[in-house]
């Protein structure tokens, strides 16, 4: 990326260098801003520092090692050696699940209290990272009462300023958003910080949305909530398509031609997971339930998704001879990315070598990751045809491209059995009995 430096440039310290403090810290560089990443995770940080990427994600070590040669990304452990110059700080920790499905802000919270206590200076302190309606409110109040114990009279705004990175194409997403949204609450100084910090992708064109913190805040569950709801509104239709003889791939087709559904997050399969869209689901439920505000079109989209993958586990049950062996395709919980969170996989391997089957697998990717959460049992391969070498079936979990160009005919020859179970609906139910195989799919005969 050629750099244009003629902008006011801001000086940024984003505190957590997960997935999405990390990639922001990178791309904030590349726009020529100065960026310091913090983290508690010594282990992490020293890494970063050799310009090693902890997360697998197209063009972000790249960005990383051009960023650190340059100088305008630096990373720490100490949050004292980043707050006494920068303007900007952004809280990018993360907000898992509780067991209510309500958010975990202690992170947050402990950033908050971190910076009060700490700051000689005016700063804008932006929510990067996903949390619930209020908790900017809640921010904004302890930071203002530390500052009062310690009788210092500065500015510190704190605003919503979500994340709507796609894993795999974060880094294009980062760079060439499709929004920007702000929640500032109409505060001046913070909107003049947002509008220099984002000024090189406002030149080009793209839109920077000022809101109330509230609303900003809302923004983020709302629209993985929709998302995840089109992806279970689809899967939903595969069961009554199975049991009259429809095919959700023409359903979807028709259903996507009209320009007010559109095509994208109508493709059947096992079901959504991931970061964000079971988190954010569920948190959504949660929010409603705090205010006393029915979430009935969000709950059914966390049952369907959860049916869904209960139904696919239960095909394969039912057809599975007694102590198999399975080649499985794909870990990660899509393509383009080892992230393991609510894979499909996460369930169904353990499951699979309970039952006392021999389970072989290839991602391109997530093998690593997956070693250390899988059983000992599971059996790692170098390539597909590996995996699938003498068994008597084959899943598809994760819908890489390395799987959609299988020579089908070398799988049955390489296949002691013929079953092919496609739990994301990429191949064609004729070309794979066509090769001699049995086709198992969603929604599709």
């Amino acid at each position: 990326m050629t750099q244009s430096l003629h902008w006011p440039h801001v000086k940024i310290a984003i505190i957590g260098t997960g997935y999405v403090g990390l990639v922001s810290a990178a791309c904030f560089a590349e726009l020529g801003h100065e960026v310091i990443g913090v983290d508690i995770d010594e282990a992490k940080v020293k890494k970063l520092k050799a310009g090693q990427s902890p997360i697998y994600e197209p063009g972000l070590e790249e960005l990383l090692i051009r960023n650190l040669q340059s100088g305008r990304l630096s990373f720490t452990t100490e949050l004292n050696e980043a707050l006494p110059t920068v303007s900007v700080l952004f809280c990018a920790v993360a907000t898992p699940p509780n067991k209510d499905y309500t958010a975990d802000l202690r992170a947050v919270f402990a950033v908050c209290d971190s910076v009060a206590e700490n700051i000689d200076h005016d700063l804008v302190f932006v929510n990067k990272s996903t949390v619930p309606v209020g908790t900017g409110k809640e921010c904004e109040k302890r930071i203002h009462a530390i500052l009062g114990k310690r009788n210092i009279r500065i500015q510190i705004p704190v605003i919503s300023n979500p994340e709507f990175l796609r894993e795999g194409t974060a880094v294009q997403d980062t760079l060439h958003p499709d929004r920007i949204v702000v929640g500032a609450n109409g505060d001046e100084y913070a909107k003049k910080a947002m509008e220099e910090l984002y000024a090189p992708l406002v030149r080009t064109e793209k839109p920077l949305v000022f809101m109330t913190r509230e609303s900003a805040e809302i923004v983020k569950y709302a629209s993985n909530s929709f998302l995840a709801t089109k992806i279970s509104f689809i899967n939903m239709l595969t069961e009554l398509c199975e049991v009259t003889g429809g095919s959700i791939r023409d359903v979807a087709k028709g259903m996507g031609l009209d320009e007010r559904i559109g095509p994208r997050f109508l493709h059947a399969g096992i079901g959504y997971g991931g970061s964000c869209f079971p988190k954010d689901v569920k948190a959504l439920m949660a929010v409603g339930k705090k205010h006393n505000v029915p979430m009935p079109i969000v709950k059914a989209t966390h049952d369907v998704n959860d049916r869904q993958r209960e139904r696919f586990f239960q095909m394969l049950v039912n057809t599975l001879p007694e102590k198999a062996t399975i080649g499985v395709w794909g870990l990660a919980f899509k393509p383009n990315t080892d992230d393991m969170r609510e894979a499909p996989s996460l369930d169904l391997l353990p499951m699979l070598v309970e039952t006392g089957h021999t389970v072989r697998v290839f991602d391109p990717v997530a093998m690593e990751n997956s070693k250390k959460i899988f059983p000992k049992e599971v059996e790692y391969m170098n390539t597909p045809m590996e995996a699938a070498k003498e068994a008597d079936a084959v899943i598809l979990l994760t819908e890489w491209d390395v799987f959609r160009g299988i020579d089908l005919k070398e799988l049955k020859a390489q296949m002691r059995g013929r079953a092919l179970f496609d739990g994301r609906n990429v191949f064609l139910p004729d070309e794979v009995r066509g090769a001699g195989l049995q086709y198992f799919g969603i929604g599709v005969k």
